[in-house]
């Protein structure tokens, strides 16, 4: 299984909990992940762990737009696309930049895929100066 595919089902899955109390275990046996399992597992957790710092993230940038306002299809491929930004050592960030507007021209609301991609630039440019100050 390709990367992106696995992207795809961390965001199903994500999506999914969001309305059912179903775990990652439970939602795998529907889908096949392959030899992706390990890094769904990671993002997936990943995630879930760091929500609250995601989501404050991602809220100080939507200027003029309550976080709790995003679509939840949205407001989930920005938390995929911030962990891998800041978590994940092994996904570059333009890839992690890249592959969450692939989700958001699929999969997102109508205008998701510039506004994600905004978003998931000004994150990554204030952690860069941040980390160098």
């Amino acid at each position: 299984m390709q990367r992106t595919r696995a992207r795809e089902l961390v965001l199903f899955a994500l999506y999914r909990s969001e309305f059912l109390p179903v775990t990652l275990d439970e939602f795998l046996e529907e889908e096949d992940a392959g030899d992706q399992r390990d890094y769904i597992e990671s993002v997936f957790a990943g995630v879930n762990a760091k929500r609250d710092e995601l989501d404050s993230m991602i809220g100080a940038r939507t200027v003029g737009w309550r976080f709790e306002r995003l679509a939840l299809l949205d407001r989930n491929i920005l938390r995929v696309g911030v962990y891998e930004l800041l978590f994940r050592d092994d996904v570059p960030a333009e890839v992690a930049m890249d592959e969450a507007v692939e989700l958001a021209k699929k999969y997102g609301t109508e205008q998701a895929q510039s506004f994600i991609n905004g978003i998931l630039d000004r994150i990554w440019r204030d952690e860069r100066e941040r980390a160098t100050s």
